[in-house]
C-alpha cells in the first residue's frame, strides 16, 4: 500500500510526491471594480480656472479641463440650411433643439485614416479651449460615419469677403479686433496658417471674429494639395510658398502677419492686391506664385494716410523676421490714433517706431 500525503505537507517536503504546478486551461477569474474606485493620480483643477496653455505640455497645448463645456449631442442638431461649402465640406446653420440656440456646423469630409483622425480629434479638443471675444468660439466635434463634424459658434453677418472698407477709421477698428485674436491665438501656441477675408466673420453687434483657427492646419494633414485652392494660396506668405527666400524656415505667426495684412489692403482697394501684377493671368497658380514671391510687395495707395501706408508696409515686408507681432501692430498709429463711430474698448497708445 502506498503512503498517502502527510497532513500539512508542503509540495517539496520530504516524503511528499511531486505534483504538476499547472493545470492547463486554469483561468482565474479577475476582480470586478466599480469605475468609481479607481483612484485619480491628481485632483482636478477647480472649474473656474480657465485651461491654459502655459505649462511644459509637448505643443504648448493642454488637454482640455473638466471645465470645458457640454458638447450638445448630434442627434440634437436640426439643420436649418446650407451657409458654405468647399472640396473639403460644408458649412451649416443649425439648431439646437432642446435650447433653440444657433450654432454653425462644419462638416469635413473623407474617410481619414485612424492616425490622423486621432490627430484631428486631439487638435480639434485642443482649439475647444481657446475663448477670446475676437475667435469664433469652438464648442465640440463628433466623429461620424467617417466624416467630423465640428460645432462652431454662429456669425449672423457672415464673412468679409468681397466687401470694401474705403473708411480708414472703421478699416483700424476690424483690424484691431482681428490683431486681437490673433494676438491672443499666438500667445497660445496656435497659428492659424489660412488668414483671408472669408475667413473673418461678423455679426450685428459689428464684432469682427477669426474663423477656422487651426482647422487649415488639420485639413493640410488629411487632403492631397489637389483640393487645395487658389484662394488660400493666394494669401500665403513668400516664404511659405518658396523656402528657399528663408533658407528653408518658416514661421507661422510671421505668416499670418502676412496673411493679414494682405487681407486688410484688399479690403481697402476692393480688389485682390496682387492684380496689377498678374494682370488677365489672375487664375493662373504659376503666375499667382511667381507675383507672390519675385514682385515687390503690394502698397497701398498714395492716397492713403501716411499711417495706413506704413502700417500694409509692415505686415508685408519679405524677409519674415522684419514684421512685427500682432501685438505690436496693436500699438501702431493707424490703430491707437483712428476715431471710429460707434465706441469700442481701445488699448491705450503706446510709442511704436514705424519702418523707414
Amino acid at each position: 500500500m502506498r503512503p498517502g500525503p502527510l497532513p500539512n505537507a508542503r509540495p517539496g517536503q520530504p516524503g511528499q510526491p511531486a505534483r504538476p504546478r499547472r493545470r492547463p486551461g486554469l483561468t482565474l477569474p479577475l476582480p470586478q471594480r466599480d469605475p468609481p474606485s479607481f483612484a485619480v493620480p491628481l485632483p482636478l483643477p477647480p472649474p473656474s480656472t480657465p485651461a491654459s496653455f502655459s505649462a511644459a505640455a509637448p505643443g504648448g497645448a493642454q488637454p482640455p479641463t473638466a471645465a470645458t463645456p457640454q458638447t450638445p449631442a448630434l442627434a440634437d442638431l436640426d439643420r436649418l440650411r446650407r451657409i458654405g461649402s468647399g472640396n473639403g465640406g460644408s458649412v451649416w446653420m443649425v439648431r439646437h433643439r432642446p435650447t433653440g440656440r444657433i450654432y454653425a456646423l462644419k462638416v469635413i469630409y473623407g474617410n481619414h485614416e485612424d492616425a490622423a483622425r486621432r490627430q484631428i480629434c486631439r487638435e480639434i479638443e485642443i482649439l475647444r479651449t481657446a475663448d477670446h471675444p475676437h475667435v469664433v468660439r469652438c464648442h465640440g466635434f463628433y466623429d461620424r460615419a467617417g466624416d467630423i463634424h465640428i460645432l462652431l459658434e454662429y456669425m449672423d453677418g457672415g464673412s468679409l469677403d468681397g466687401r470694401r472698407v474705403a473708411s480708414e477709421p472703421v478699416l483700424a477698428d476690424i483690424a484691431r479686433q482681428v490683431l486681437a485674436g490673433l494676438a491672443y491665438l499666438h500667445s497660445r501656441r496656435i497659428v492659424h496658417r489660412d488668414i483671408k477675408p472669408s475667413n473673418l466673420l461678423i455679426n450685428s453687434a459689428r464684432q469682427v471674429k477669426i474663423a477656422d483657427f487651426g482647422v487649415s492646419r488639420i485639413l493640410a494633414r488629411t487632403m492631397g494639395t489637389c483640393n487645395s485652392s487658389v484662394g488660400t494660396i493666394a494669401y500665403m506668405s513668400p516664404e511659405r510658398i518658396n523656402t528657399d527666400l528663408n533658407e528653408g524656415v518658416y514661421h507661422g505667426y510671421f505668416g499670418d502677419i502676412w496673411s493679414f495684412g494682405l487681407s486688410m489692403l484688399e479690403f481697402y482697394l476692393g480688389r485682390f492686391p496682387f492684380a496689377e501684377q498678374l494682370g488677365r493671368q489672375v487664375g493662373d497658380w504659376a503666375s499667382l506664385m511667381c507675383a507672390i514671391c519675385y514682385s515687390n510687395p503690394p502698397e497701398a495707395p498714395p492716397t492713403a494716410s501716411p499711417e495706413f501706408r506704413n502700417f500694409i508696409a509692415c505686415c508685408l515686408q519679405k524677409e519674415p523676421h522684419r514684421r512685427p507681432t500682432a501685438a505690436q501692430l496693436l500699438r501702431h498709429p493707424f490703430i491707437t490714433q483712428a476715431q471710429v463711430t460707434a465706441p469700442v474698448a481701445r488699448s491705450p497708445p503706446h510709442n511704436f517706431v514705424p519702418l523707414t
